[in-house]
């Protein structure tokens, strides 16, 4: 089902989420809110996705704002800690917004910085956790084949849990995977999955250990969870770096997996300096309830965006509503 246009603007806040440091180049996060049937609902495709791309985000909407969410499995999820990259000087200051959190997730290969950063880095996640913490590395396909291999040996010392996404390919994947197998250092498949015309394939090729799977851009709670099951493979669900309301949508997946094997990446709400819900869903204990947030109509107002962005946010909804009205004729 597509609800009416009319209906999803009707309901519809853009807000402007101010963040801790910068990430993906960002300083502010910018996201729509809609209310449906089923409560508060959340619309965030990066600004540079096409509208083919985002338009998987609006079906995500729906299905969390329209649809009834699968019966919960676990009703609280353990959650890792987001260290965006920063210099090695402010990890700690990073990792304090995530009280109890025993896993942090380290971004790597930033344009502009070196393998050494990475290894500062990381070193200082390794000295702040100690060595029953768990570190897992994200290089958002930032790397070629030789240059991953390179930098899994520089960084194996520090027990890796898993390398998320190290190369663009499938391809790159399988052979990396391949080329590291004796280090016992799982391959993970995040863009291969999510920005992928079938997001079954690097599964098929041998290319992943684990996928991690994010709501929005799989379409939402159902379409993910016929994923996984479709894969075979471990799934770590995380976030596209939303509010509340989105962090809510990827708990409810989390919580209607069969098994929860990794700490998941939920716990970005952290990486705010204010959110929509009266009761951000920020780590507490090292996990998130699994919960539908309450929105303050007061947060809504202090956070909504400039008339400007709120006009080309609602244009992009109605481009992306044509979309989701043609694949439901077909």
């Amino acid at each position: 089902m597509v609800p009416e246009l009319a209906d999803l603007l009707a309901t519809s806040r853009v807000v402007s989420l101010p963040m801790t440091a910068r990430f993906r180049g960002i300083t502010v996060r910018e996201a729509v809110l809609f209310e449906g049937p089923q409560g508060w609902t959340e619309f965030s495709p990066f600004v540079e996705y096409d509208d083919e791309e985002a338009s998987a985000w609006l079906r995500a909407a729906v299905d969390f704002g329209w649809r009834p969410t699968p019966e919960p499995l676990r009703q609280r999820i353990p959650v890792n800690a987001t260290v965006p990259a920063v210099p090695a000087a402010d990890v700690a200051r990073i990792l304090a917004r995530y009280p109890d959190v025993r896993t942090a997730k380290v971004k790597v290969a930033e344009p502009g910085q070196t393998l050494s950063d990475d290894v500062a880095r990381v070193r200082a996640v390794r000295e702040a956790l100690g060595p029953e913490g768990r570190i897992r590395i994200d290089a958002n396909a930032l790397w070629n084949l030789d240059e991953a291999e390179h930098a899994i040996h520089a960084l194996a010392p520090f027990d890796l849990e898993y390398v998320e996404q190290p190369c663009a390919t499938i391809d790159e994947l399988a052979e990396l995977r391949r080329r590291v197998k004796y280090m016992d250092i799982p391959i993970a498949a995040d863009e291969s999955v999510r920005k992928a015309a079938d997001p079954l394939e690097v599964a098929r090729a041998g290319a992943a250990d684990l996928l991690i799977v994010k709501a929005q851009p799989l379409g939402g709670i159902h379409s993910a969870l016929r994923i996984v099951a479709a894969a075979g493979l471990p799934a770590v669900v995380s976030s596209a770096i939303d509010t509340s309301v989105g962090i809510a949508m990827g708990a409810y997946l989390a919580a209607a997996l069969p098994d929860v094997d990794f700490d998941c990446g939920l716990g970005t709400v952290a990486m705010f300096v204010d959110d929509v819900a009266d009761e951000p869903l920020v780590p507490v204990d090292g996990s998130i309830p699994v919960v539908r947030p309450t929105v303050s109509s007061s947060r809504l107002d202090a956070l909504s965006a400039d008339q400007g962005r709120t006009e080309w946010w609602r244009d992009r909804i109605r481009r992306c509503h044509r979309i989701l009205e043609h694949s439901a004729a077909l």
